[in-house]
């Protein structure tokens, strides 16, 4: 179910990015209706980035806000490189940060916060959601923010790498450690339910 997202969600990112870019050219001359338009397109991506990182609700909705008034302050230094996702996503990787520094702290993140960013996914089961929020409390901070990128966002390793400013081999390895660690937790709920059910 994850892997189906993955590829669904990275074709939409790959064919937006031209609708994107033209988001960020509007808003660069001044219209609102462009950025209204660009955020209904990117805000889950950006939240679910957003809470990866900060781990809290609350914080993660004022990165989400103060991102898009950064985008539009930022709109007219754009330049299009094919990627408007990355630009965004750096934009709040570093209000993310800062958030950090400021309350140099992250709090633990509670189930809830993945309950309420799983709801703005509206094809996802509430038995899916049950399962995702349970797989991403079981992970570490990087190991959740790189398959938020990947799995939600729809980033490539190369992609994450380079935003999150950390080698290409420590992606591919933390993201495969995540996996394996879902995986595993995944069959033993699998094999608990086959023996309850006998």
């Amino acid at each position: 179910m994850i892997i189906h997202l993955t590829a669904e969600h990275e074709s939409k990112t790959n064919s937006n990015a031209g609708v994107l870019d033209s988001y960020i050219d509007r808003i660069a001359a001044g219209d609102t209706e462009a950025l209204a338009f660009l955020y209904r397109a990117t805000s889950a991506s950006v939240y679910g980035f957003s809470l990866s990182i900060l781990k809290n609700t609350q914080d993660a909705e004022d990165v989400l806000h103060d991102s898009y008034l950064a985008v539009y302050s930022a709109a007219s230094a754009y330049r299009s490189a094919g990627k408007p996702m990355a630009w965004i996503l750096t934009i709040t990787r570093n209000l993310c940060l800062q958030k950090l520094r400021e309350r140099k702290k992250a709090a633990d993140i509670v189930p809830q916060d993945w309950e309420t960013y799983l709801e703005s996914h509206k094809g996802i089961s509430e038995e899916d959601k049950l399962v995702i929020t349970e797989c991403m409390n079981r992970l570490s901070d990087v190991e959740r923010q790189i398959v938020a990128l990947h799995a939600v966002a729809g980033f490539k390793h190369r992609e994450i790498a380079s935003l999150l400013h950390i080698p290409l081999s420590t992606v591919l390895s933390k993201y495969n450690r995540a996996i394996r660690k879902l995986k595993k937790y995944l069959g033993k709920e699998s094999n608990s339910d086959d023996k309850s059910g006998n």
